[in-house]
C-alpha cells in the first residue's frame, strides 16, 4: 500500500480527510503533532531553539511558548529560516521512523502523512501519492472566524503567509474539493479510499 502525503492550507480541511481515512484503516501521521513531541521540554531541539532565540521563548515550566515563539518569527523571514533549520530535520527523522514502524507492524498498511508544509518542505520526497485538501480562501477566512474564534485579519495575514493555492494544487495527484457539504468531502474521500484498495 502506498505512502501518501495530504497537505492543504490553514482550515481547508485536511483533518477531515485524515480521520475519514483513518477511519478506514488508513494509518495517520501527524506532522504538527511531530513538531510538538519533537520540542518538548529538555528536548535537543528545544535547547536549540532556545539558544537561537533566548530564553523568553521557554515558559517557566520548561515547554516552549509557543505564542512567544511565534511573534518572534512571524514576518521575520531570517528567524523563521533559523526556526526551520532547527526544527524539520528532526521532524523529518521522527516522521520516517514513524512510517517505518507503522509499516514494520503492517507491510500492507496505508500511511497517510498529515503534513502542511509539504510544498514548502517535502514536495521531493518520493510519494506515491499527493493529496491536496482544496478550498476557496474566503470560506478558510469564514472557517478560522467562525470555528476557531480567530480575528479575521489574522486569518487573512495566516493564509497570506503560505505558499498559493495554485502553487499546492499544482504538486497535488488528486484534489479534494471541501468547499461543499462535509458529506461530499467524505464522498470524495471514500471514493479514494476504494481507487487506493483497488491499486
Amino acid at each position: 500500500m502506498p505512502l501518501i502525503a495530504l497537505t492543504g492550507g490553514i482550515a481547508s480541511g485536511k483533518s477531515t480527510i485524515a480521520s475519514r481515512l483513518a477511519e478506514h484503516g488508513a494509518i495517520v501521521v501527524d506532522a504538527d503533532a511531530i513538531v510538538r513531541d519533537v520540542q518538548t521540554a529538555g528536548s535537543p531541539v528545544l535547547r536549540s531553539i532556545e539558544q537561537a532565540f533566548g530564553r523568553d521563548v521557554i515558559r517557566a515550566d520548561g515547554e516552549l511558548d509557543r505564542a512567544a515563539l511565534g511573534t518572534r518569527v512571524f514576518g521575520d523571514s531570517e528567524a523563521l529560516q533559523t526556526l526551520n533549520g532547527i526544527v524539520h530535520p528532526a521532524v523529518r527523522t521522527e516522521s520516517e521512523r514513524r512510517f517505518r514502524e507503522a509499516l514494520s507492524e503492517n507491510p500492507q498498511a496505508l500511511v497517510v502523512y498529515d503534513v502542511p508544509l509539504l510544498a514548502e518542505t517535502r514536495a521531493d520526497d518520493p510519494w506515491d501519492l499527493i493529496v491536496v485538501a482544496d478550498a476557496p480562501a474566503e470560506l478558510r477566512v469564514a472557517r478560522m472566524v467562525e470555528l476557531r474564534g480567530m480575528d479575521e485579519e489574522d486569518a487573512r495575514r495566516r493564509i497570506a503567509a503560505q505558499i498559493s493555492d495554485e502553487q499546492r494544487r499544482a504538486l497535488a495527484d488528486v484534489v479534494i474539493d471541501t468547499s461543499r457539504t462535509l458529506g461530499e468531502t467524505r464522498d470524495q474521500v471514500d471514493a479514494l479510499w476504494l481507487r487506493l484498495a483497488e491499486e
